[in-house]
C-alpha cells in the first residue's frame, strides 16, 4: 500500500513538472530602466498575449534569463514580444511600448526592432540634416547657439527623413553640450515644430524640430553657448518616458564641425546599427 501511494505521488509530481517548460532569453543592447519601469516578455498564443515574466537589466544592457512557462502555451506560441512596462504595473495587458519581437521557427525566435510587432523599422534609411541658427531672438551675435532640423534650401523644408513610429514611441532631439545632453523637444513629424521650447527666445521658431539655447540653462551649463565641436542626436523615446536622459535608440548622430558656420546645412550619420538591441528567445 505504501509503495502504491508513493508511486501515485511521484506520478502527480511528474505530471505537475511537465506542465511547465523553460523559455530562455538572450538579449544584448538593452538599458537599465531605473526603478519605475521594467521589461516584460510575452508569447502570442491564439493571437493573444501571455506574459512570460518581468525582468530588469544592469548597466551592461544584457539579459540571459530563463522563465517557466506553461508547456502547451509555449508549444502553441507563434511569436515573442518584449515590452517596457511601468513598475509597479497594475495593468495585466501589455503596454504600447514594444521594443523587440520575433516569430518562432522551430524552437527559436530572432528578436529585432524592425519586426511588425515591435517598432516596425530598423531606422537604417533614416537621414538627417541641420543648421545652426537662433531665429527666436533679434541678436545676431549668438547664431551658433541654436540647432534646427530644417533645410533652408528647400523652402525651407524638413531636415529629417524618419520612419513613422507606432503608438508608444516618439522622436526626440538632443544637443550634447560638453557631455551634458539637453533635450530640444519630442515630435512625431519632421515637418512641424516639436513640443517644447524652454530655452528659446520670445519669437516663434520655424515649424520644424529644433531649439535655441539662449536662456534657462540647466545646472552646470551657460546659455547662449557655441555649439561648434558639440554633438546633436535624434533618439527614439518610449512614450510615456520615465527618464530625462536619451533612450538607447539613437538612429542619427551628428558631430558639429569646429568653427561651424551659421545657416550651413550639415549632415548627420546613421547610427542605428550601433544602438539597436537584438537577441534570441528559445523554447
Amino acid at each position: 500500500m505504501k509503495k502504491t501511494i508513493l508511486y501515485v505521488a511521484l506520478g502527480i509530481f511528474a505530471c505537475a513538472c511537465q506542465k511547465e517548460k523553460e523559455l530562455v532569453l538572450d538579449i544584448k543592447g538593452l538599458e537599465d530602466l531605473g526603478s519605475t519601469a521594467a521589461y516584460e516578455g510575452w508569447i502570442i498564443v491564439d493571437d493573444k498575449p501571455v506574459s512570460t515574466g518581468v525582468f530588469t537589466v544592469g548597466s551592461d544592457g544584457a539579459v540571459n534569463k530563463s522563465f517557466d512557462v506553461d508547456r502547451k502555451d509555449l508549444k502553441d506560441a507563434t511569436a515573442f514580444v518584449l515590452t517596457i512596462e511601468p513598475s509597479p504595473d497594475d495593468d495585466p495587458a501589455p503596454s504600447d511600448i514594444h521594443i523587440l519581437a520575433g516569430d518562432f521557427g522551430d524552437d527559436d525566435a530572432q528578436l529585432t526592432v524592425d519586426h511588425g510587432s515591435a517598432l516596425g523599422t530598423s531606422f537604417s534609411t533614416a537621414t538627417g540634416n541641420y543648421i545652426l541658427a537662433t531665429p527666436t531672438d533679434a541678436d545676431n551675435t549668438n547664431e551658433t547657439s541654436g540647432v534646427w532640423w530644417l533645410d533652408p534650401n528647400a523652402g525651407p523644408g524638413a531636415g529629417l527623413d524618419l520612419p513613422t513610429l507606432p503608438a508608444g514611441w516618439k522622436y526626440e532631439g538632443w544637443v550634447v553640450v560638453n557631455g551634458t545632453p539637453v533635450s530640444t523637444g519630442t515630435f512625431l513629424s519632421a515637418s512641424v515644430a516639436d513640443d517644447a521650447a524652454p530655452y528659446s527666445g520670445s519669437t516663434s521658431g520655424p515649424a520644424f524640430p529644433g531649439e535655441d539655447l539662449l536662456m534657462n540653462a540647466p545646472s552646470g551649463l551657460t546659455f547662449p553657448t557655441d555649439l561648434s565641436s558639440q554633438k546633436v542626436v535624434i533618439s527614439v523615446e518610449p512614450s510615456p518616458d520615465n527618464s530625462t536622459a536619451p533612450f538607447l535608440l539613437k538612429p542619427l548622430v551628428g558631430n558639429v564641425p569646429s568653427a561651424a558656420a551659421t545657416g550651413t546645412l550639415y549632415t548627420m550619420d546613421n547610427n542605428a546599427s550601433a544602438t539597436n538591441p537584438s537577441g534570441t528567445v528559445t523554447r
